[in-house]
């Protein structure tokens, strides 16, 4: 199957880094729900990609370690707007989650606990669960064009809801259409219980050493990193915890909860660490060191995912890729509404951001909002 060749930039840098700084500023739900708001912000609302191009992007990051919704923010920068747009699209998503991460973790640090969210999560996430099944199937039209891809997907979601590790369907899912494709050719939301930590970081005027150590734990982290925010808990909790001992298990359980609840990725969960750490440095650094693998992956993996389009086995391995992706997007939205919609209000807001997203061309971030006002109504009138 050949595809046409990589789309020619036709917008601007400073276009890009507008939008996804304010997409950086509302993207609650985790990547699931980042992806869906690309979706509907990049393909649907001003078609920079088609669904098909969103959805190879979408599983070639995949297959490189990190934030892979972040990964597929550079992916989209860099189709409008070559390196600059990579570069500013990955910056500027990151960049609003962590100065909110920073500001929540001097909260923590000083008065031992941080402003209350719960209550905007609870308009939040059902607007986002709408927005999810949205992307999904309009997604779905293209990702699972036969029936055997349906019935590749409806096997890995099965398989994901049964507790099997993602990252495992996700490579079985691929390498099976690849095989498959050989074959014919033959004949993680946490609730905030924040603790009293009153007073300064653990180095409160921390050593270049201390810093140089900090960044490249972060680095080797962002450099190897497969999976869900669990896989990161581990990873972090085995090198600042155990290792070094720099915060104990009951301050990374706290992090990894400000960056479920914060909007953006949860790899912000490194920048409330490194301030917990080491202060503001602390803050910057980490967060340099974590992502910057990212973008060196994803700057390598611009030319393959064209590659892998005009093959034809490496293309069947991209389909199975994508089917198996957009069911492991399916169960996180099965989840996520598990957990939201708990009531009649709750249903009521994921209806009815359904119909307007199938009636109107609305931006989808003015639903995040209006979600966010109703959940702080639900706490005020409750």
């Amino acid at each position: 199957m050949m595809a046409p060749m990589e789309p020619r930039p036709s917008g601007s840098a400073r276009e890009v880094a507008g939008l996804f700084l304010r997409l950086g500023t509302v993207a609650f739900g985790g990547p699931a729900a980042h992806v869906a708001l690309m979706r509907e912000e990049f393909v649907r609302r001003r078609a920079w990609v088609t669904d098909q191009r969103f959805a190879d992007l979408m599983g070639a990051t995949n297959l490189i370690p990190g934030p892979n919704s972040t990964e597929l923010a550079m992916h989209i920068g860099h189709d409008r707007a070559r390196w600059r747009g990579l570069v500013l699209a990955g910056v500027c998503f990151i960049l609003p989650a962590a100065l909110m991460v920073t500001a929540l973790a001097w909260a923590y640090v000083e008065y031992g606990d941080t402003p209350a969210i719960e209550g905007i999560l609870y308009g939040v996430v059902p607007v986002v669960v709408a927005i999810i099944a949205w992307a999904i199937v309009g997604l779905g039209r293209t990702v699972l064009a036969t029936p055997w891809l349906m019935a590749l997907a409806a096997s890995a979601l099965a398989a994901y809801l049964l507790g099997i590790n993602e990252l495992t369907v996700l490579f079985a899912g691929a390498a099976i259409a690849a095989l498959a494709h050989a074959g014919r050719g033959l004949g993680g939301h946490h609730a905030l219980g924040l603790p009293l930590v009153l007073g300064s970081p653990v180095f409160a005027d921390p050593t270049g050493a201390q810093l140089s150590q900090l960044f490249w734990t972060m680095l080797k982290i962002g450099s190897v990193l497969y999976g869900s925010g669990y896989v990161l808990l581990a990873f972090l909790e085995g090198d600042f915890v155990d290792r070094l001992g720099w915060v104990t298990q009951q301050q990374l359980i706290d992090a990894v909860s400000i960056g479920q609840v914060t909007p953006g990725p949860l790899f912000t969960t490194a920048t409330f660490l490194g301030y917990v750490i080491a202060g503001f440095p602390g803050a910057f650094i980490a967060t340099v060191g974590i992502f910057l693998p990212s973008f060196v992956f994803v700057g390598l993996l611009t030319r393959l995912t064209d590659w892998l389009r005009s093959r034809d086995w490496t293309s069947a391995l991209l389909d199975g890729l994508n089917a198996t992706a957009l069911a492991l997007m399916a169960g996180v939205s099965l989840q996520l509404g598990r957990a939201g919609l708990v009531d009649p209000l709750t249903i009521a807001l994921t209806v009815g951001t359904l119909v307007l997203l199938w009636r109107t061309k609305v931006n989808s971030v003015w639903f995040i909002a209006a979600g966010a006002l109703v959940g702080i109504a639900h706490v005020l009138l409750t």
